[in-house]
């Protein structure tokens, strides 16, 4: 690891180029506990590209050097799925007015450097800008909001030492919102098919 540290935000070609590496980062780090994710390039590969493809979305990328050792992704809720959109509606949220906050993935030996926090200032900022270009078609944004699994305390597989991310999160302003509910599917280590797995949302006022 050096001194040589880059965080920069990209869309469009600029992350396509990353798609590759950013395919692997994603499967090495969420193979950890808590998602346990038995990752596929070629999926990942896949989802990426919407994340290239989608109006008003961004990336957050760490290099160190020309190594990518992070990112962070966000775009606005109208451009994601049904299954990320659905509780919103259901809530009574007008998905136009919320930003959504995908994930952030960084290598360990990278954590602990005020990087999460700058995930965080990036696509907050990044959804602020959106919100007073009126070229860009959207905003203003009255939520900022993001998903986490949802893992029993006793789980058996999680690691000695392991910190959870909640209070993390509250000191960057989020609350959980238990009413807000969805489910991702993908294959756990040890599975051999996808299976779904509870999701819970955080928010945070504009």
């Amino acid at each position: 690891m050096t001194d040589d540290i880059q965080i920069t935000r990209v869309s469009g070609p600029a992350l396509e180029r990353a798609i590759p590496d950013l395919a692997q980062l994603r499967i090495r780090v969420f193979r950890e506990y808590p998602y346990l994710y038995d990752g596929d390039a070629d999926y990942e590969a896949k989802y990426l590209a919407t994340y290239a493809q989608a109006r008003g979305s961004v990336v957050v990328l760490v290099r160190d050097g020309e190594r990518i050792v992070g990112a962070s992704t966000g775009l606005p809720l109208v451009e994601e799925t049904d299954e990320v959109q659905a509780p919103f509606t259901a809530g009574g949220y007008d998905p136009a007015r919320v930003f959504y906050l995908g994930e952030s993935v960084l290598l360990p030996e990278y954590r602990g450097r005020g990087i999460g926090v700058r995930f965080f200032e990036e696509r907050e900022a990044h959804a602020r800008d959106l919100a007073v270009d009126p070229a860009s078609g959207f905003g203003p944004f009255d939520w900022l909001g993001f998903c986490a699994v949802e893992r029993a305390a006793d789980d058996p597989r999680r690691p000695p030492g392991y910190q959870p991310l909640e209070r993390f999160w509250q000191h960057r302003g989020y609350t959980r919102h238990p009413e807000l509910r969805t489910t991702f599917s993908w294959q756990e280590i040890g599975e051999t098919a996808e299976s779904p797995k509870p999701m819970v949302f955080w928010l945070k006022g504009v």
